[in-house]
This record gives structure tokens, C-alpha cells and sequence, in this order.
């Protein structure tokens, strides 16, 4: 096991980060700058969204994302949705997979691929994150943790993790702690670099979910008689 500083980084941890964002910086710049685009013509109002967020030892943050919502959606049904999904073991599918009305055009695409989390490098370079590690959560999700649940946060939360390239939406809450709080135990570079190699196939197995369950639902629906067909069809008698 990796001994941790204060900070919650190693200093291997650190130097990746580093040496990634370093990097990647020139196409991160690039595809942002594209998707702050699609965000402005998509929808008025700001093209970065800031949320408190959980992280290493509860610790809060200010994380960033690119917006893919509309300004002042109301978030009184995610919180509900996430308790609920919390409490039944049901496969973690966020609420917006469903053509969630309060998201901006191409945003489900955006949040599919994972580009609204570019700005995190930020977070990333500023310590607050790492590139592997726990996804960091909103308080309210935090508050009904139970303390075992909370030992997943012995890592300092990160871009991806083991629970991303695992099944991610496919997976329940429960799995999600079991996965996060094997790599607070057990993380190492040789891990981490796993991890990052994993990380494209698990975003494209994401996006080609996520356009099935799509596909799916179009023709479940298509199925269905309109409620003026229904209407107007005979009864027929006995």
C-alpha cells in the first residue's frame, strides 16, 4: 500500500498528474475550447459550471465542468433520484440518460464522452484531484453515506477510476464502493497507468450503451398506440 502524505497524493501520484496535464494541455486546450462552443451556441449563459463537491477525507471543493444543462435547472429530482438509487441497489444510470429535458443541445453526447470533465484538469493541477481515483460527490449524496461507505474518499477523487472502467452505469452504488475503496488500498503507478489505458475503451463502450438504450427506447415507444388510436378503435362486444 502507497504511503500518503497529507495531502492524500503520493508523490508518484502527483508527478503523473503532472506529466499528463503537461501533455495533454495543447489537445485539452483544443477539444475545450471546441466544446465551450457547442455550450455557448447551445444555450445562454456561462460555459463553465462550478459545484461543491466531496473529496479526499470529505474535505469540499469547488469542481468544475463545462455546463451541459440549462441555467437554473432545478436539481430538487437528482436528489431524490440518487437517494432512491442509493438506497435500492439499482444500476447507477444517471437521471439525464432518459432525454432529460433540461439539458442543452448535444449535451447528452458531451457528458457521454466524458468532454464536460475537461476543466477538472484544472482541478487536477491545483491538487484538489487526480487524474485516478473516486468520482468526488455532491454533499447532499455524501450525507447519507454510512461510514463504510465514506472510506472511499481515503483517495483523493479523480477524472477516472477503477469503478469508470469497470461498468460504470451498469453498476450499483454498492459495487462503486467496493471498487473505490480497493483502489484507496491498493493503488500504485502501475495501477494508475492501467487505469488511464482502460479509460477510452470504457467512454466508447459508454457512448455505444448509452445509443442502444436510446434505440430501445425509440421503439418501445413507437410501439405503443397514440392515444388517438385508441380512441377511435372499436370496442368490440361480447
Amino acid at each position: 500500500m502507497s504511503r500518503v502524505p497529507k495531502a492524500g497524493l503520493p508523490p508518484w501520484k502527483r508527478a503523473l498528474d503532472l506529466v499528463f496535464v503537461a501533455a495533454s494541455a495543447p489537445v485539452a486546450i483544443l477539444v475545450g475550447g471546441g466544446v465551450a462552443l457547442l455550450v455557448v451556441c447551445g444555450s445562454p449563459g456561462p460555459v463553465f459550471f462550478r459545484q461543491r463537491r466531496v473529496g479526499y477525507k470529505g474535505g469540499q471543493f469547488v469542481c468544475l465542468k463545462f455546463r451541459t444543462m440549462q441555467v437554473d435547472s432545478e436539481t430538487d429530482s437528482h436528489r431524490g433520484y440518487t437517494t432512491e438509487m442509493i438506497k435500492s441497489g439499482t444500476p447507477m444510470t444517471k437521471l439525464d440518460a432518459k432525454k432529460d429535458p433540461r439539458v442543452i443541445p448535444l449535451g447528452s453526447l458531451i457528458r457521454a464522452t466524458g468532454l464536460d470533465e475537461l476543466p477538472q484538469l484544472l482541478n487536477v493541477l491545483c491538487g484538489e484531484m487526480s487524474l485516478v481515483g473516486p468520482r468526488p460527490c455532491i454533499p447532499y449524496e455524501y450525507e447519507v453515506y454510512t461510514e463504510e461507505q465514506r472510506m472511499r474518499f481515503n483517495a483523493v477523487p479523480g477524472l477516472t477510476g477503477l469503478w469508470q472502467v469497470s461498468g460504470k452505469n451498469r453498476t450499483t452504488f454498492n459495487r462503486m464502493i467496493e471498487l473505490d475503496v480497493e483502489y484507496s488500498e491498493k493503488k500504485s503507478l502501475w495501477m494508475d497507468i492501467k487505469i488511464i489505458a482502460k479509460t477510452l475503451p470504457a467512454l466508447i463502450t459508454q457512448c455505444l450503451d448509452m445509443r442502444a438504450a436510446r434505440k430501445n427506447a425509440r421503439a418501445k415507444q413507437s410501439k405503443q398506440p397514440s392515444p388517438v388510436a385508441a380512441i377511435g378503435k372499436p370496442v368490440q362486444s361480447l
